[in-house]
């Protein structure tokens, strides 16, 4: 079965069929992805401290984004290996290469995440 460009919804319609698919794949992310549970699990516990630590309202829109873009990296990432995984799990090194490419995008991220978690502890 080939894909029909002509068929693809407009409007509004796109709008709805644009979210369903996103929830869809955020259903399958929790379901499959260990990483991305854990990122879940992140932003339940950044959530928690940043109540407890009775944070400004910049403070929660920084960590709340910094978490945010940690699983984005972390969507990507896997959007990768999927495809590369689709491509063929033979043994290559380019499929290596673009694998720890998106695992260096989460890196970062997190990076970025801790170093917004340390702005927000020191302005304490």
């Amino acid at each position: 079965m080939r894909f029909d460009n002509t068929k693809k919804p407009k409007g509004f319609k796109r709008i709805v069929f644009a979210l369903r698919h996103s929830l869809r794949a955020i259903s399958w992310l929790i379901k499959n992805e260990s990483a991305f549970k854990q990122e879940v699990t992140l932003l339940l516990v950044s959530l928690v401290a940043l109540g407890m630590l009775q944070a400004g309202i910049y403070q929660w829109i920084a960590v709340i984004g910094a978490t945010l873009f940690v699983m984005f990296a972390e969507i990507l990432n896997t959007a990768i290996e999927v495809i590369v995984d689709r491509v063929g799990l033979d043994i290559h090194p380019l499929s290596g290469r673009a694998k720890d490419l998106g695992s260096a995008a989460v890196l970062v991220a997190l990076i970025i995440y801790a170093l917004v978690w340390v702005a927000v502890i020191t302005a304490f």
